[in-house]
């Protein structure tokens, strides 16, 4: 007889065995999970598909959109700043040409018999851009920028800009849409003046491509967006290309390595009145080659391009609205915005109106030498922070900059955008909507988010070109200061009405789902 003692035959208890028959089913379940992992990384790996990224989103709107990449020398090459690279002794501020992607409206049949490669959202090389996200981490060497490479490659690598490439700018045909009535009216104005042309600033650590999905929703919409690529040592990486001479790759850098010419260190404040004198420079290049375009030489600007795009820019004679620009910004870009409207509009900076959106609050002093409309728009998390600008709160000095601007006879509002965060103008919560939720605090539906902006946008714009306030511009401020709203999240101001408040104030109870108005010129 078999020993009842032997554990190869002892019986087990209920509690083993649910603990067996669990263990089966968490193997079981690891199985599953990361074969389909391992499935999916290899069909992401077979079909160059990026690691999680979702794709960018189509454009909406009457037109469809087209890119063109333009890198044009400067009319004279000049040095903006003396301070120079330790390192090399190199000037730091040598302005040899200006690179910036057009978005335009264009048909939808000719962007859909384009052949030409979409624009990938890195620009190549991609290990460039990866040293230069490194280097802004201040983690870079050879290690890191492998492995910065390789993350990039796998999150966003294979992404394109969803924009025909040098196609032929729009003849005001569109399909049958909601915007049918209204664009048949501005294709009519626009006869006579020409497309409006918005020249855009990116922020730090950004380029001309992360904008693209807010410059192609507006261009979808009839506006022609020029997104500028600054080489102040803002932008990760960028390849200065000229005919005939060698590429100069230009790395992102700061005040630490760069000098005054006299060899002493260059403070913080010099560095930013540097980087904006610089970028103003390269806004008024931008201006200068628009009209260049316009005025017909546009097969001139092609011949000289040497990113090979454009081909077509002959048949933009005439069809621009170069005499009255717009200027707009994000972030750094908002600062450098601002500066460019100081003593204007004038024939380099001919700007009659500026979008501002989350103006820096560490990058120098905001101008207030503006005499044109102003839309500023900050996101959720720019207006809840407090922070101290130049001994008063950054959100007070903004405020001010608006009513003074009012006061003056100049149309101009001062907004929140409810749920955002300081990246949702941008295309990086299109592409990863999770991952910046989760780092970035914000709550609104990353595409809701940024369709807020452009419609919030498209009524500046539109009232700059005929002077009627439509949507939230013909509002009333109803919030002074940002409010936080009640502890518990009930009773949050901004964050819509109730059903009878909206038979009652129709779209503005729409409108405050969304918003938070400081500053209206409606109280003016």
């Amino acid at each position: 007889m078999k020993s009842t003692s032997d554990p190869r035959h002892a019986e087990k208890s209920p509690v083993a065995a649910a603990a067996g028959l669990f263990s089966f089913h968490t193997l079981k379940w690891r199985c599953l999970i990361f074969g389909a992992a391992g499935l999916y990384f290899l069909y992401c790996y077979l079909f160059s598909l990026p690691i999680f990224a979702h794709p960018l989103p189509k454009h909406t709107g009457p037109y469809a959109v087209g890119a063109i990449d333009i890198e044009a020398p400067v009319a004279q090459p000049r040095t903006i700043d003396p301070a120079c690279f330790k390192k090399s002794g190199e000037n730091a501020f040598d302005l040899e040409t200006v690179l910036f992607t057009v978005y335009y409206p264009t048909s939808y049949d000719d962007a859909a018999h384009s052949r030409a490669r979409r624009h990938p959202w890195i620009p190549k090389p991609l290990p460039l851009r990866a040293q230069g996200y490194a280097k802004a981490a201040h983690i870079s060497n050879r290690f890191t920028d492998a492995v910065f490479t390789a993350a990039i490659k796998g999150l966003v690598g294979s992404i394109t800009i969803p924009a025909a490439v040098d196609v032929p700018l729009s003849v005001h045909a569109s399909r049958d849409t909601e915007f049918e009535s209204s664009e048949k009216k501005s294709a009519g104005q626009r006869d006579q003046t020409g497309y409006p042309v918005i020249i855009f600033s990116h922020g730090t650590v950004s380029s001309r491509t992360d904008y693209s999905h807010y410059a192609g929703e507006l261009a979808a919409r009839g506006y022609v967006v020029v997104m500028m690529e600054h080489r102040d040592g803002s932008c990760p990486g960028s390849v200065i290309m000229k005919h005939g001479q060698p590429k100069k790759k230009r790395l992102i850098f700061d005040e630490s390595e760069v000098e005054a010419a006299d060899g002493k260190e260059v403070t913080v404040e010099d560095f930013h009145k540097a980087q904006l004198n610089f970028r103003e420079a390269e806004m008024e290049e931008a201006v200068r080659v628009m009209t260049l375009i316009n005025s017909g030489q546009g097969d001139e600007v092609w011949k000289q391009n040497p990113r090979g795009e454009g081909s077509r820019l002959a048949e933009w004679a005439g069809r621009l609205n170069t005499k009255e620009m717009i200027v707009a910004g994000h972030s750094y870009g908002a600062t450098g915005a601002l500066q460019a409207l100081r003593d204007g509009p004038n024939e380099k900076r001919p700007f009659k109106g500026a979008i501002i959106l989350d103006p820096g609050k560490q990058s120098g002093p905001l101008n207030k030498n503006i005499n044109v409309p102003i839309l500023v728009v900050h996101s959720n998390s720019w207006s809840s922070h407090t922070s101290i600008f130049y001994g008063r709160a950054h959100f007070d000095t903004v405020k001010d900059i608006v009513q003074d601007n009012n006061q003056r006879g100049h149309p101009s509002w001062f907004m929140t955008s409810i749920g955002t965060s300081h990246p949702s103008v941008t295309d990086a919560p299109l592409l990863e909507p999770f991952l910046l939720s989760f780092t970035t605090g914000a709550t609104i539906n990353v595409y809701q988010g940024l369709r807020q902006y452009v419609h919030v946008a498209e009524g500046f714009l539109a009232f700059l070109g005929d002077g009627k306030k439509r949507g939230l511009l013909v509002e009333k401020a109803e919030f002074p200061q940002y409010d936080q709203g009640s502890v518990l999240g009930l009773m949050k101001p901004g964050q819509g009405d109730n059903q009878k408040a909206w038979e009652e104030r129709g779209e503005w109870s729409d409108w405050r789902s969304y918003w938070q108005l400081h500053v209206s010129s409606a109280d003016y």
